[in-house]
C-alpha cells in the first residue's frame, strides 16, 4: 500500500508541467500584442499630420497601453514558470533580468496587481481624454472599475505586509 501513495505524489508533483503549455501560448499571446502595436504604429505614423492633439495623445495611450500588457505577459510567462513548472537555468550565460528567480508568489501578485492598475489607469485615461464618445455612466463605471483595482491592490498589498511573508526570505506558497 505504500506504493499507491508514492504513485499518487509523483503524479501529482508532475502534472505541474501541464502548465508548461500555457506559458507557450502566453509567448504567442505576446506575438499577437506586437503584432496589434506596430499595426497601430503603422496607422498613427501615416496619420499623425492629419489628427488632433487629443488624438495623437489617446494613440500614445494605447501603445503604453500594449506595452503594458506585454509587459505583464512576460512577467507572468517568467516568474509563473520558475515559481510552478521548473527552476530556470541562469548559468546558460543569456543576459536574464535581475527580477528573474527573484520573484516569489507573494511578489508575483502583487506585480500582476500593480500592472493591472496601471493598465487600468491607462484605460481611464483614455476615456476622460475622449469625452464626446463616452457617456457620463461609462466614465462612472469605468473610474468604478478603476477604484475597485486600486482598492483590491491595497487590500493585497496590506494583507501581504501583515503575513508572516519577509521580503528577504524566499517564499514558496
Amino acid at each position: 500500500m505504500k506504493s499507491f501513495p508514492r504513485l499518487l505524489q509523483t503524479v501529482l508533483f508532475s502534472s505541474r508541467w501541464l502548465l508548461a503549455p500555457f506559458y507557450f501560448c502566453l509567448s504567442i499571446a505576446l506575438l499577437a500584442v506586437l503584432v496589434k502595436l506596430v499595426q497601430h504604429a503603422s496607422h498613427m505614423a501615416l496619420h499623425f499630420m492629419d489628427a488632433s492633439e487629443s488624438q495623437v495623445i489617446l494613440d500614445v495611450l494605447s501603445l503604453i497601453d500594449m506595452t503594458l500588457v506585454g509587459s505583464l505577459i512576460v512577467i507572468v510567462i517568467f516568474s509563473g514558470y520558475e515559481n510552478f513548472v521548473s527552476p530556470v537555468d541562469h548559468s546558460i550565460g543569456y543576459s536574464w533580468p535581475t527580477w528573474m528567480g527573484d520573484i516569489d508568489f507573494t511578489n508575483l501578485k502583487l506585480k500582476l496587481m500593480s500592472s493591472i492598475v496601471a493598465i487600468s489607469a491607462i484605460q481611464l485615461l483614455r476615456a476622460f481624454m475622449d469625452l464626446r464618445n463616452n457617456s457620463d455612466r461609462d466614465l462612472w463605471w469605468s473610474a468604478g472599475i478603476h477604484m475597485v483595482f486600486v482598492i483590491s491592490g491595497l487590500l493585497l498589498a496590506v494583507s501581504d505586509r501583515f503575513s508572516n511573508h519577509h521580503p528577504t526570505e524566499k517564499n514558496d506558497h
